[in-house]
């Protein structure tokens, strides 16, 4: 992408060998020689930096013109980048702009290769900026969401987990079914809790199921019902899953172990609404929104004939994925100061525990809580005290010094991601190394 520069100077040889010199190293150059044409170039079109020159009056000299434009542009655009170029009776003005904010000031005549070295640093930092300003508002703008919705207490803070919570309140608005997807104990039951709980349905039945729990001889009665006498040991009517969900919501979890009997009557009543009691012969009708969940490759079961395609795309109108933990690291010091609230994980405690693979998930980890809540009820957490396997130990990496991390904020011009992926952090963990070993960002 080529960056757009603007140059203001009412001397024409300045900005020619300004626009040159720009122009050479592949720089887009807008010159303008008053200020009234400089504020119109930078209100209409997309500038990156500004080089000004401090006069535009030719017996004019004390810098108060540039000075004036100065904080015009600055009123325009609060973060744009602005090089002054001054001579040295203007020097004291120059020096009081750039504590006013002004990216530097270069003396004339300048030297072309600080000037370039300038503006390619300025023009990264800018970017850099504006990556974390977008991502601010838009954390901002999720943040106003979710304070308005009921998160069914689900603790996150990694941004895979944002999304997903973003699209389960998007599909909380309407009526179609919603098929859950992702590893044991993950968090897929509180995913569908979100989804009841900001829907239309919220104060409707919420019906609960595991359905490959459900004994093959007795799926017909429990999702749909019996009459007395119907099968040996019922003595009263019995009144069936999908009746008790009429006009809410059931939550099929484990769909994915419901034997093929069950899926065929499950089909039946999706795609009409209509069933049988067993032992009846009168058609019920009933408006139920279904959401299922599985931790199972459904496509997979489908080619190995052990689910039916036509179900699948019954329950899977929208699949939304939970991610294991070990896909989404920021969660876990998030989910630890949940579990034990008020106590202390030391630096490397903290990152054994975010590379740790967690094969068990949020349910894993929060057993792990609970064992260290009760063996070491006070001090602070080492990475032992949570009794895990040896693998957690191998993947703990020396925890970078300060002077490590400033030569890399150097090296990468202050661009967080790529620091944090040299030292194999997460964003918001090297957020909170800077903060604690006080180095600006």
């Amino acid at each position: 992408m080529t960056h757009k520069i603007l140059i203001v100077d009412d001397n024409q040889a300045v900005l020619d060998a300004l626009s040159l010199l720009l122009e050479i190293h592949d720089f887009s150059v807008v010159t303008a020689t008053n200020p009234f044409d400089a504020l119109q170039i930078v209100r209409y079109q997309r500038i990156e930096l500004v080089i000004q020159d401090m006069n535009f009056t030719s017996d004019t000299t004390s810098g108060e013109e540039g000075k004036a434009l100065f904080y015009e542009l600055r009123e325009i655009n609060p973060h744009l980048p602005i090089i002054l170029i001054t001579a040295w009776t203007e020097l004291a003005t120059a020096i009081e702009l750039v504590k006013a904010g002004a990216a530097d000031y270069l003396p004339k005549p300048w030297d072309d290769a600080k000037l370039l070295v300038c503006i390619a640093n300025l023009i990264e930092l800018g970017s850099a900026k504006k990556i974390v300003a977008t991502h601010n508002r838009h954390q901002q703008e999720r943040e106003g969401t979710f304070k308005s919705a009921d998160l069914a207490g689900l603790i996150f803070k990694s941004t895979a987990m944002e999304r997903l919570v973003t699209m389960a309140l998007q599909v909380a608005k309407s009526d179609i079914s919603a098929l859950i997807t992702g590893p044991n104990g993950s968090g897929k039951e509180c995913i569908a809790h979100i989804i009841q709980k900001n829907s239309p349905l919220v104060s409707q039945p919420f019906i609960k199921v595991n359905a490959g729990a459900l004994p093959q001889e007795l799926i017909e009665a429990e999702l749909f019902g019996a009459e007395a006498g119907a099968y040996t040991g019922i003595t009263k009517q019995r009144i069936g899953r999908f009746e008790a969900a009429d006009g809410g919501t059931l939550f099929l979890d484990e769909i994915g172990n419901l034997p093929l009997s069950g899926q065929i009557k499950l089909l039946r009543v999706l795609q009409t609404g209509e069933f049988e009691r067993l032992g009846s012969t009168q058609t019920r009708k009933v408006n139920v929104r279904v959401i299922s969940a599985t931790n199972e490759n459904l496509l997979q079961a489908i080619e190995q004939g052990r689910f039916r395609e036509d179900l699948y795309y019954r329950l899977n109108v929208i699949e939304l994925n939970v991610p294991a933990l070990s896909e989404r690291q920021d969660d876990v010091l998030a989910l630890i100061s949940h579990f034990l609230p008020h106590r202390e994980l030391t630096i490397n405690t903290e990152q054994a525990l975010q590379h740790y693979k967690w094969p068990g998930n949020v349910r894993e980890l929060e057993n792990a809580c609970k064992r260290v809540a009760v063996l070491k009820p006070t001090g602070a957490l080492t990475v032992d005290d949570f009794i895990l396997s040896s693998q957690a130990s191998s993947q703990q990496k020396a925890e970078p010094t300060k002077q490590e991390i400033e030569h890399a904020m150097r090296a990468h011009q202050g661009v967080i991601a790529k620091v944090a992926r040299e030292f194999g952090l997460s964003r918001q963990a090297l957020y909170r190394r800077l903060q604690k070993m006080g180095i600006d960002y």
